[in-house]
């Protein structure tokens, strides 16, 4: 599981190693507090493997919509970043 994080595939679904990083950071945390599991957790599997097929199987994710955090696509110069209205 721990190899997903290997290839560039899930890197590139999320937009980058760095927000990669913090979203792994952001789903432990919640784990760790108590929070329950998105997807069901077989026998030996790590809190880090957990957050890891949680985002391989679109349960978590940035909210794009909340932040100013750029899409992948926007990122990639497929589409203009929308603007909130004030």
């Amino acid at each position: 599981m721990i190899e997903a994080l290997r290839s560039e595939d899930i890197i590139n679904k999320i937009g980058g190693r760095f927000k990669l990083t913090a979203l792994i950071q952001r789903r432990m945390v919640e784990i760790l507090q108590g929070a329950r599991p998105l997807v069901e957790r077989t026998s030996g599997m790590t809190d880090m493997e957990l957050v890891i097929q949680e985002i391989l199987e679109d349960k978590i994710s940035i909210d794009y919509e909340k932040s100013d955090i750029l899409t992948p696509e926007e990122l990639e110069g497929k589409k203009p970043k929308k603007k909130k209205k004030k």
